[in-house]
């Protein structure tokens, strides 16, 4: 996958208290992603654009959209990749 098509895929990362528990005690970080973006997808546009090996990717369509719980494998830290973004 191409970076600017991973960009069509990944609208932008989802910030919420829960969600920031979820980056530092499971590893996991919540982006808002496009509707129809299967799970693959979701996890190839990931690898691509943040440089980091996904281990698991769950979705949720919710009414401000899709929602992908993207969970990092051991070598990669979701707390590095949300302070990378400026989350933290």
């Amino acid at each position: 996958m191409r970076p600017d098509d991973a960009l069509k895929v990944i609208y932008r990362p989802y910030v919420t208290e829960k969600t920031f528990d979820l980056i530092e005690r499971q590893n996991k970080i919540v982006f808002l992603v496009e509707r129809d973006a299967s799970k693959r997808r979701i996890k190839d546009a990931v690898e691509v654009l943040y440089e980091v090996k996904v281990y698991s990717v769950r979705t949720a369509n919710t009414r401000i959209g899709k929602k992908a719980y993207v969970r990092l494998t051991e070598g990669h830290s979701a707390t590095d990749l949300a302070s990378k973004l400026g989350l933290v």
